[in-house]
């Protein structure tokens, strides 16, 4: 029985390692392919829509500073620019 339990545990967790990320769509706009570019390379897109909600354009400035100062994201200044004024256009609160 605990062969059995250990072989069942092995085949959930090898399912779930092959489980893919879901597709994430941002809204069209202008800097659309600055935020892909450059945000995508460290993690998923789904925090822009998740984080919608509670963030205005100052807080989407703030996050994008942070990426970049805090965390080290290699971005430069003018894609900097054009990914806040893509998050705050399209996902300011």
């Amino acid at each position: 029985m605990r062969t059995f339990a250990i072989a069942f545990a092995a085949v959930l967790l090898a399912g779930a390692s092959f489980a893919q990320e879901q597709e994430i769509k941002l809204k069209p706009g202008t800097g659309l392919e600055k935020v892909e570019g450059n945000c995508a390379a460290c993690h998923t897109l789904a925090y822009i829509p998740m984080n919608s909600p509670f963030l205005d354009a100052k807080g989407w400035e703030a996050e994008v500073a942070k990426m970049i100062k805090a965390y080290g994201a290699p971005i430069d200044d003018a894609d900097a620019k054009a990914i806040a004024e893509y998050l705050k256009s399209n996902y300011g609160s």
